[in-house]
């Protein structure tokens, strides 16, 4: 076993083969969540739902959310347009919904609003967690689409202390950048690293530290951006 292995803490949890993959390039994952999500479960939140699958066009930006619709659902499937965030949540929707039912993709939560108002839609219904953020809304009221919120989820915060120093944070969202820095600084060297544009700015307001952006939004985008930094990137201690 190499002494030198980088040292990467991640504030999420991380399928097992993504951590081996990392760990056959040396780098080495420690897992510590610093957010949980739990399902909103309410007669009246069901009768939304149901409602909703009556509407035609819906947006996604998270697969939290889309798995939740979806088994309220059950075997229902409504005709929707769905717009989505790519990669992650993208393969979520096409799971359930099917590959037809997708009429837009982008990267951020700003790129997607842009697209559904390019689309000249005029009424959206928006399944989200309760601390969703505000670009997406606001950019569609701006534009006068009508914007129904359906929060299908809670976002809770489990920040923690943590002593050791690491070469690199992985930051899967807003959410969880809040909570990690409650209690905690990371070392000047620690490089940060952001799963999109929305969290990388979440994590600016905190920290000074060099910041890296995955190509993808996605888990596997992020993993990969991280072996490919330190491989350039080398770092001896």
């Amino acid at each position: 076993m190499q002494q030198n292995k980088i040292s990467i803490l991640s504030t999420r949890s991380l399928d097992d083969e993504l951590i081996l993959d990392a760990e056959s390039k040396d780098i080495s994952i420690e897992v510590v969540p610093f957010i949980k999500t739990e399902p909103i479960s309410s007669r009246e939140l069901e009768k939304r739902i149901k409602k909703a699958s009556m509407s035609t066009t819906v947006v996604f930006t998270s697969a939290n959310a889309v798995e939740i619709v979806a088994s309220e659902l059950k075997e229902q499937k409504p005709q929707w347009k769905i717009f989505c965030i790519g990669y992650g949540t993208r393969r979520i929707v096409a799971k359930h919904f099917g590959d037809d039912s997708i009429a837009g993709v982008a990267d951020s939560a700003k790129e997607l609003a842009k697209a559904v108002v390019d689309a000249n839609v005029s009424q959206v219904v928006f399944f989200c967690g309760d601390r969703r953020r505000d670009e997406l809304p606001a950019l569609l009221k701006q534009n006068k689409v009508n914007l129904e919120d359906i929060v299908v989820y809670n976002t809770i915060a489990t920040p923690q202390k943590i002593e050791k120093k690491y070469d690199g944070i992985l930051f899967f969202s807003p959410s969880a950048v809040k909570s990690f820095f409650d209690n905690n600084i990371p070392g000047d060297q620690t490089v940060l690293f952001a799963i999109g544009g929305t969290t990388a700015d979440e994590i600016k307001t905190f920290s000074t530290n060099k910041v890296v952006i995955s190509d993808m939004p996605e888990a596997k985008g992020l993993l990969d951006k991280i072996i490919s930094y330190f491989q350039v990137n080398s770092i001896h201690h």
